[in-house]
């Protein structure tokens, strides 16, 4: 799109107006016209994954330089992106926006559908698609800064505003952190961030007086077996079946020693083994994600993960140098909003959106979010996280008769309308920011 290109189009009529517009909204959706929907479509049309966003983050910089008195660092966690806007005397605020891209070819029929592929972390050349909404998500902090910008007589105080990587693999937060995100920049009172929400009706948004989101930890299970010819089984031990029994025994910690109103989920996403019909080979893989809502629950699933894989080994009578080996490779603890502060912001949603686009928050699965890294209660920093709607109110009507569903979030179907979430999503945070650095 080049001011209003029809891959927008395809999705976006026009955007819901506010019941309780802000003065500056309409600047928002000029904005969104005159530039801001151009930007969103580069961004759509050059998705780059996880702890990869090069292009991504050279643009993040090279717009918020743009913005006047923004001082701009980059390379922070490696693709890192810090602005800090500062005026006068006052709170810090940071306001963050996730880039990355997922490894999916999108099949989304839009006119701007992604063609791109590149090479991961994991030394695998993949296609890739901004398939969970983060180029609403930094385009929408562009605009943000140019409003808080355009409006510097109403606030006091410092802004710092991050275009952070990795969010998908829930590491690109830690990194940033262990760059000084928190020590060569200012130390923020409060972080800020949103996320799109295909699930949500365009023009509204939902946040939780508590958790928002849940943990995720990433584990790899190396099963290891002693290869033989399939015909003779006795001749060797088989990983197969003793992976094939450890998939079954993990969902044990779920239904038997899980306290059943305590949220938790063990998914074998991935299984590996073997190369021929009639070879038993000498190992399996398994990749595992594993979400729960509190920091006890996690422990006591992590735990049992390595206790039920090490039993499943000895039961098969394998040697001590044999035992399948567990290793948590990524994880993010649960995202959980400062009560009070969110209870505080929640009421400028309303004051801004109207009450009616301030829909109660719902917990409706268990995704989570490496925005808690920066919010950890040891930091001292209060964190407010919110969702926006994305897709048009008539089309989740439809679906809910029966009509085509809404694509999932991570789906190669995925869409959300850009012009409604980044307009949203932008008066909504700097609804929140000129809240919290009011001057008065």
């Amino acid at each position: 799109m080049r001011h209003l290109l029809a891959a927008a189009l395809l999705l976006s009529t026009a955007t819901p107006a506010l019941a309780a517009e802000p003065d500056y909204a309409a600047a928002v959706r000029a904005d969104y016209r005159q530039s801001l929907g151009a930007m969103w479509d580069w961004f759509h049309r050059n998705p780059e994954l996880s702890m990869r966003e090069y292009k991504t983050s050279a643009r993040m910089a090279a717009e918020l330089r743009k913005v006047p008195g923004m001082q701009v660092t980059e390379k922070v966690g490696t693709t890192g992106v810090v602005g800090v806007l500062k005026n006068g005397a006052g709170p810090v605020v940071l306001v963050r926006a996730d880039m990355d891209g997922l490894p999916v070819e999108e099949k989304s029929g839009l006119a701007n559908a992604s063609t791109a592929r590149q090479i991961g972390l994991d030394g695998v050349e993949a296609p890739v698609m901004h398939a969970c909404g983060h180029d609403t998500h930094i385009t929408a902090l562009v605009a943000t800064a140019r409003r808080l910008a355009a409006l510097k007589d109403r606030w006091h105080g410092t802004v710092v505003f991050i275009a952070q990587p990795g969010e998908e693999r829930v590491m690109g937060a830690s990194a940033m952190l262990k760059d000084g995100l928190y020590t060569r920049f200012p130390k923020p009172d409060y972080a800020l961030a949103f996320h799109s929400n295909s699930e949500g009706a365009s023009g509204t948004v939902s946040a939780s007086e508590r958790i928002q989101y849940s943990s995720s930890d990433s584990v790899d299970i190396t099963v290891p077996g002693i290869g033989a010819h399939g015909a003779s089984p006795h001749a060797g031990k088989d990983p197969v079946y003793m992976a094939s029994q450890l998939v079954i025994a993990l969902q044990g910690l779920i239904s038997r020693e899980r306290m059943p109103l305590d949220p938790g989920v063990i998914t074998v996403g991935s299984f590996h083994a073997g190369l021929k019909h009639n070879i038993i080979s000498d190992q399996a893989k398994l990749q595992v994600t594993v979400r729960a809502n509190d920091e006890a629950t996690r422990a006591q699933l992590l735990a049992g993960i390595k206790r039920v894989a090490r039993g499943v080994g000895v039961m098969n009578g394998m040697p001590e140098d044999k035992m399948p080996i567990v290793t948590v490779t990524e994880g993010t603890p649960t995202t959980t909003n400062d009560a009070a502060l969110a209870r505080r912001l929640n009421a400028v949603m309303v004051k801004t959106l109207g009450r009616e686009n301030v829909i109660p928050f719902e917990q409706k699965g268990m995704g989570a979010e490496d925005f808690a890294y920066l919010v950890q209660p040891d930091s001292g920093v209060k964190g407010y996280y919110f969702a926006v709607g994305g897709t048009p109110a008539a089309t989740i009507a439809a679906a809910a008769k029966g009509g085509p569903a809404v694509p999932s979030h991570h789906s190669p179907l995925f869409k959300v309308d850009p012009e409604a979430v980044v307009v949203t999503g932008t008066v909504a945070m700097t609804a929140a920011v000129l809240d919290l650095l009011d001057q008065a």
